[in-house]
């Protein structure tokens, strides 16, 4: 074949999945001319598993993403099918929106935005090779022979490299949804001297709504009026569509117990490694043995469409034993299967061979963001490829790159576990992973990292403007909450006959605040002068107030963490030449290169006293210097 030159860009991003969509947008916003390659252009932005964003942790990472500048919060603000805020019952700092989608939608959405982009350029185009000069990346070459050249480029893969469907005992090479797969990039990446794992997720069978006994399962609807993603406002007909709870029973288990000889997962046939937070129906059968029942949820793929997503029923048995096992379940007699379920193994990178900027070690100026590092899920992928997009753009013109820290949002985590701990599975971001939770809340995003997406050029003037008015709001509420003192007996009266303690003598509205199972809401009729306020600004004031003491301490964690954070070390240290250092460490650290002592802390393998030996070396450097 015949190269040629096909063009030149500031940068280029591979891959137009949700990685792949936030980084070229944020390149190209950033005024870099950017090239979008995508294997297919009716792929952009698919939905190819859950037709949801949001939930538990990932909500979090969504309204990140939107306060950095990013595209998903608007999307599917603009595409939701219903929407609603998890953990209601518990404490503010795990309560997580999550929205059920219009897929179509929200890739035609997502798609008209790319194509408007100025400084975008989108291209069906499958790329093949990495070119790389002296370890520096150069450009990317296609299938057609065409030869891109850059400054920077991000890798957005997904789950195309190398893929494999298993549907039973049949198999064939593709991507998701029957796609293309991406054949040759894998072998690109090895020659470049990357290692790569093999890892393997799936989805579940969608089915015929008309075909299912809807009257023999619990409806689920979001909330009325509820909260949206983007900080942005947004005035649009509100949406409530419903979902339907089910359940599994017993002669469902036995088809899936009988047939677990055909079941790949089982029979060695696949290589890759699950995520093990969404497993398989036959998977939670046999690791779930003494359970009678599973739930699954019965969601919409869109308005245009009858085709619905049986959420927790993921599976790799063949089609003729789920259809027997779909028809045991109680208003599913007669299901109509549209697609099956099926497992898809796919290529991706060891991500210790990424640094905190998203940048390889390996290749100067090429990035890696979403299923290739290993994550699971389309708002983590959302969430490294915004990320990874400023950083491409800051590299190409020499700039200082964005870091995002444990203590600083969920992104931080998520992208600090994988390139220092690396992971084994398809890693998901949970509130469980998160030390910070309670100042890493999701109604505080903006406060958090909307001065960064304006700092590195995505948030506009105007937008700005109106974060600052907000956060001027809620600090002279606050302030003014602590001026107005309210009598006893009003206070009493109130409350009288519900679960709150009564109070003696004249408090703060402040403190009244404090108090368990009362409300910013329960005492408006207590303040004649309160000003309007955003529901959103209302709920911070009352989060700050309620939590202050636990904030306060979480804040002193914090600090002694970036202590940690804050000491660096040099790029060039020679590990192999510290006395006491054990020779596990030596390896890892000398492997893993961290830049920092915090990250050096959290590699698998190295100890506190190796830590200790570390820090007492870095000590006699810096005395000597």
């Amino acid at each position: 074949m015949i190269n040629y030159d096909a063009g030149d860009y500031d940068v280029i991003v591979v891959g137009a999945g949700h990685a792949g969509c936030e980084a070229a947008l944020a390149s190209a916003r950033k005024g870099k001319r950017t090239l979008l390659l995508t294997m297919h252009l009716d792929a952009i932005a698919m939905m190819p598993c859950n037709p949801s964003i949001g939930g538990t942790g990932k909500g979090h990472l969504v309204r990140e993403v939107d306060a950095l500048g990013g595209e998903m919060g608007r999307a599917i603000d603009r595409t939701y099918l219903q929407i609603k805020t998890l953990n209601t019952s518990k404490g503010a700092a795990v309560q997580s929106l999550r929205a059920q989608a219009d897929k179509r939608r929200y890739h035609e959405y997502m798609k008209r935005v790319i194509e408007r982009q100025e400084n975008l350029y989108l291209r069906q185009e499958e790329a093949v090779s990495i070119i790389t000069e002296d370890g520096v990346l150069r450009g990317i070459e296609v299938q057609t022979g065409g030869i891109y050249t850059c400054r920077s480029a991000v890798l957005c893969t997904g789950t195309y490299l190398k893929g494999k469907i298993i549907i039973g005992e049949a198999t064939r090479e593709s991507g998701p949804n029957g796609l293309c797969a991406a054949t040759r990039l894998s072998s690109s990446l090895r020659d470049c001297g990357f290692s790569l794992m093999r890892l393997k997720t799936g989805t579940p069978s969608r089915v015929n709504k008309r075909s299912i006994d809807f009257s023999k399962l619990t409806v689920q609807y979001g909330d009325e009026g509820g909260s949206m993603f983007s900080f942005e406002d947004f005035d649009d007909e509100f949406v409530n569509e419903p979902c339907y709870l089910g359940y599994t029973n017993e002669k469902t288990h036995e088809v899936i117990r009988a047939n677990l000889h055909r079941s790949p997962l089982f029979s060695g046939q696949i290589e890759g490694v699950g995520p093990r937070y969404c497993p398989s129906i036959e998977d939670k059968i046999v690791r779930f043995a003494d359970k009678q029942r599973h739930q699954l949820f019965v969601e919409p793929e869109g308005a245009s469409t009858d085709e619905v997503y049986i959420q927790g029923m993921s599976s790799s048995l063949p089609e003729d034993v789920q259809q027997a096992f779909m028809r045991t379940i109680e208003g599913f007699e007669n299901c109509e299967v549209t697609r099956a379920a099926y497992a898809i193994e796919y290529d991706a990178v060891e991500p210790t061979q990424v640094e905190s900027t998203l940048q390889t070690k390996i290749v100067r100026g090429l990035f890696t963001a979403g299923q290739i590092n290993g994550t699971s899920g389309y708002e983590e992928a959302a969430a490294q490829g915004i990320v990874a997009g400023i950083n491409a753009a800051q590299y190409a013109d020499g700039g200082e790159m964005l870091v995002l820290g444990r203590a600083d949002a969920y992104i931080g985590v998520l992208i600090d576990d994988i390139v220092t701990k690396g992971t084994s599975e398809p890693y998901r971001i949970m509130t469980s992973r998160v030390e910070y939770r309670l100042t890493l809340r999701q109604d505080n995003v903006d406060e958090r990292l909307t001065p960064l997406g304006y700092r590195f050029g995505l948030i506009g003037e105007e937008r700005y403007r109106k974060f600052l008015e907000k956060m001027r709001s809620i600090e002279e509420e606050t302030e003014r909450l602590r001026s107005v003192r309210v009598r006893a007996d009003d206070f009493n009266a109130l409350f009288e006959g519900r679960d709150v303690e009564p109070v003696r003598g004249s408090m703060s509205l402040y403190d009244l605040l404090k108090r368990p199972h009362v409300s910013y809401a329960d005492l408006a009729p207590l303040d004649p002068t309160r000003p309007e306020m955003d529901p959103n600004a209302a709920f911070t004031v009352q989060t700050r107030i309620k939590y202050e003491n636990y904030i306060e301490k979480q804040k002193a964690q914090i600090e002694r963490f970036l202590k940690l954070e804050n000491r660096l070390i040099p790029e060039g240290i020679d590990y192999d030449s510290i006395k006491n250092l054990r020779l596990e460490a030596r390896q890892k650290l000398g492997s893993m290169r961290p830049a920092n002592i915090g990250q050096a802390s959290r590699i698998s393998g190295v100890s506190p006293a190796d830590i200790n030996v570390l820090l007492i070396e870095l000590a006699k450097q810096n005395k000597a210097r």
